[in-house]
């Protein structure tokens, strides 16, 4: 396909069918991301709560890795899309080879400092000491897999915003299926523990940076080549801004997870910390998990989006949003009431330990993972807001939806509630944030959808007059 043909299609071809093409490999792609967690948690909750707990505890740092290179991922995707709605190919080629050397560069400097200081590093994440041997031994190889994980995310994304999402979903998963199977061979059949874990996720994402590599010399992609001056500095602020959002909504999201499992530390006492880190880990893997789902079909919908933005075509960005909105409530209610009523079996699912460990973990989890089930559908306004503004250009705005429901509202509750609730106020923390982060989002969508109204009547009466 040339990207005139390419052009056409995304600007004409009806938005339901398109964004739905669109977002299923873009789903499966972000449960795939969520699930290498996901696995490490299940295989690993079989050795005892104190190895969950440091995945919990290592789960905060991915987080960050992953906020960084979707940051450089989205922020140059969706460049890289408004200018191929605007039909600059020769622009686009030289963004999209910035963003992955930007993002490479940026991942070996992360994990060299990180490795230089890992003891420190786990303590900050809210490692106990009984939980450090384990976090020491799985942070070690995920930091040195650093910028093989940013990069990945990157050429992920930005083969995705061209349209190319099938391309885009085969890299991922490749990794992910490679993390799967290894996962028990070195965790059981090589007896490597917690480290079996941690090579086999960074082994996956090794695998799957090269492929999304080579799948962008193949079909209509923008090949990454240093021959396109990959370190075109006047485009990084443009890339960096317009992923500012991602960055604050994964970033805040690890900043908000160290502080729930610092508190939860600090609420439970020492009899119960490895155990309530343990519990509401599992439910924080539950709900990204989830919450995966409706950003893999926001993430279908963005390249829509920021194509028909950048040609004009406002009227199909708005009907591209409320199509998303609606088929992605609908996914979470019935989504949210299974997990509601079945909230113990699924706790259960993810940990193996003394029959009194395992019964307080699910005890507190199962009540944490309910207040969430309640709010599951309320978040889906927020995060397809925040992708709205994100590929529409509107990097503040984004930026501001996108800091609410982990940052702005969630930090000051975690920090007040469980000093009067106590370990309640822990469990529903994020439920809280979810409802304020719905009402602010709200407000901020409406006016924008109000706004590509008012530009698609000017358009129209531009058209006319010409």
């Amino acid at each position: 396909m040339t990207q005139e043909e390419k052009f056409k299609k995304m600007t004409t071809e009806p938005v339901q069918s398109l964004v739905g093409r669109l977002a299923v490999p873009t789903i499966l792609s972000m449960l795939v991301t969520s699930f290498y967690n996901m696995v490490d948690k299940f295989f690993v909750g079989r050795i005892n709560a104190s190895a969950s707990g440091a995945v919990a505890v290592v789960f905060a740092l991915m987080a960050i890795i992953q906020a960084f290179g979707f940051m450089f991922g989205h922020g140059s995707g969706n460049f890289v899309a408004r200018k191929l709605g605007e039909q600059k190919e020769d622009e686009a080629e030289v963004i999209a080879n910035a963003g992955f050397a930007f993002a490479f560069s940026f991942g070996v400097i992360f994990a060299i400092v990180g490795l230089l200081n890992i003891d420190r590093l786990a303590y900050l994440l809210g490692s106990t000491d009984t939980i450090l041997p384990y976090a020491r031994r799985y942070m070690g190889p995920i930091l040195v897999g650093a910028p093989w994980m940013m990069s990945s995310i990157v050429l992920n994304n930005e083969i995705r915003y061209q349209g190319n999402a099938k391309t885009a979903m085969f890299g991922i998963m490749s990794g992910a299926v490679v993390n799967m199977a290894l996962d028990p061979l070195l965790i059981f059949g090589f007896k490597l523990g917690i480290l079996g874990a941690s090579l086999a996720t960074v082994s996956g994402q090794i695998v799957s940076f090269f492929l999304l590599l080579l799948a962008t010399r193949k079909e209509s992609n923008i090949s990454i080549t240093i021959k396109r001056n990959p370190f075109a500095f006047k485009y990084l602020w443009e890339i960096v801004s317009g992923g500012l959002p991602s960055l604050f909504r994964q970033g805040l999201a690890s900043v908000s997870a160290i502080l729930l499992q610092r508190v939860a530390k600090e609420i439970a006492g020492p009899m119960y910390a490895d155990a309530t880190i343990a519990g509401m880990g599992i439910v924080s893997n539950i709900s990204m998990s989830l919450n995966s789902a409706v950003i893999g079909f926001g993430q279908g919908f963005q390249p829509v989006c920021s194509f028909n933005f950048g040609a004009a075509k406002y009227k199909r960005v708005k009907d591209a949003f409320l199509f998303s909105v609606k088929v992605c409530a609908a996914l979470m209610f019935v989504v949210g009431a299974v997990c509601f009523f079945f909230a113990p079996q699924v706790v259960n699912l993810f940990i193996n330990d003394k029959p009194e460990i395992v019964e307080k973990v699910v005890e507190i989890g199962s009540f944490a993972l309910r207040a969430q089930c309640i709010t599951y559908v309320f978040g889906v306004w927020i995060i397809l807001t925040n992708m709205l503004l994100q590929a529409s250009g509107r990097a503040f705005g984004a930026t501001v939806i996108s800091s609410c429901r982990s940052g702005l509202c969630f930090i000051p509750i975690i920090l007040i509630l469980p000093r009067f609730l106590g370990l309640t106020g822990v469990q529903i923390s994020q439920a809280v944030a979810d409802m304020i982060a719905f009402f602010i989002s709200l407000g901020g969508g409406l006016y924008f959808l109000k706004k590509l109204e008012k530009m698609d009547k000017e358009q129209s009466q531009n058209l006319d007059e010409g």
